[in-house]
């Protein structure tokens, strides 16, 4: 049996972070180019630091005219987001930062492994292990750390943008210990916060009196306590952030994107990836399999594995785990999951729509536990496979 009393950490980092500015490009140069063209092929990477961006990696388009006219558009995409997160700095300013551009087409012997041919359906895009989380101990069906450390930087973010706290800066991390009693969270046991500010003179004191505020407000009321431990900007100062203070890379932050540790990480990184990688469809597929599940009252809590080949359309394995929480075997699940769900790549792109520029939000504070946006934007939330999955059990 598992642990039931205990406390577990996860961190969260804001859009400022140097590796979420990058996510954040990469995912913009995947949205437009899937503006463009639903099928549009896009493996984009970003690399940041001092007054600089480069983006490489991949791209494709039907259209080779079409796809010449999308690259002279990059280096806008890339001042656009980062004017957007919020970066005026003296060494890291959207509007004279340098960006290179190294962006290219795909690659023809990747193409003819993936792409449908034929009596060939389309393959997975690399081989690959990919893993889905859900727990009912939060209604978004996540574990308690990661949720509410994303949501506090979430607030922070809102503040920050709307005016209300002009002293903040993009840049900032939060961690949350929770402590679970009975198997469930019920309160904190520490609160890390270091947030960038553009006020020289503010101690970490100052800052805490800024943003204790928001950590109250985000927090299940009694969870903060006398006993609980503060640590704001434990260093003193933050004044220098983003890829000025710290380089940046996307990909970096896979742990914070998913469950914040709380359960098996396949390795693949997300952002900058179309929906034909499965890396990232399979996953998002994954966290929607385990989330209908818990969401069906199979299991208190669910975890889903994928596996796939490189240019080989079905999965090669399906593996379910309920942690000793379900009424219903790992093994029916797995075989409700097949009855219910193509798991190829063009099955899990079109039951969860995602041919769409929906990525560019999922950069930052969490692919997992948003909600479902009307335009299709995580799509891979909505429980609507409950049923379907009850019925083949």
């Amino acid at each position: 049996m598992s642990r039931q009393n205990y406390t577990f950490t996860s961190e969260s980092v804001s859009e400022g972070h140097p590796d979420k500015v990058c996510d954040r490009i990469s995912d913009a140069v995947l949205d437009a180019f899937l503006a463009e063209e639903p099928e549009a092929r896009v493996a984009a990477e970003t690399f940041a630091t001092t007054n600089r961006v480069v983006i490489g990696g991949e791209v494709g388009l039907s259209d080779k005219d079409k796809l010449t006219d999308y690259m002279g558009r990059i280096e806008q995409i890339a001042r656009d987001c980062i004017k957007d997160i919020g970066y005026e700095q003296d060494k890291f300013h959207w509007n004279t930062c340098e960006i290179t551009n190294l962006l290219h087409e795909q690659s023809a012997h990747i193409a003819q492994g993936v792409d449908a041919a034929g009596n060939k359906d389309e393959g997975a895009g690399d081989q690959g292990i990919m893993f889905g989380f859900a727990t009912n101990e939060t209604s978004a069906l996540m574990p308690a750390p990661i949720q509410y450390s994303h949501a506090i930087l979430r607030r922070l973010a809102e503040v920050r943008k709307s005016g209300a706290e002009p002293a903040l800066g993009p840049d900032a991390k939060s961690q949350l210990s929770v402590i679970y009693q009975d198997g469930k969270p019920v309160g904190v046991s520490s609160v890390v916060l270091s947030t960038q500010h553009l006020d020289e003179s503010l101690s970490s004191a100052d800052i805490r009196a800024i943003v204790e505020p928001y950590i109250v407000e985000v927090l299940p009321e009694g969870w903060l306590t006398d006993a609980t431990q503060w640590h704001v900007n434990p260093t003193g100062k933050f004044v220098i952030g983003g890829p000025d203070g710290d380089a940046g890379l996307t990909g970096r932050k896979i742990i914070v994107d998913t469950y914040g540790g709380a359960a098996p990480h396949g390795g693949g990184a997300f952002s900058g990836k179309d929906p034909t990688k499965v890396d990232r469809s399979a996953a998002y597929a994954a966290r929607y399999l385990a989330k209908n599940v818990v969401a069906a009252g199979m299991a208190d809590k669910c975890t889903i594995q994928l596996s796939y080949a490189i240019g080989v359309s079905e999965p090669l394995s399906i593996y379910a785990d309920t942690h000793g929480t379900g009424d219903v075997a790992p093994q029916d699940i797995e075989k409700a999951i097949r009855q219910t769900m193509s798991l190829t790549p063009r099955g899990i792109r079109e039951h969860l729509q995602l041919n769409k520029p929906i990525y560019q939000r999922t950069a930052a504070y969490g692919h997992f536990g948003r909600e479902p946006d009307a335009d299709g934007g995580f799509s891979w939330e909505k429980t609507n496979l409950v049923e379907a999955l009850k019925k083949a059990v």
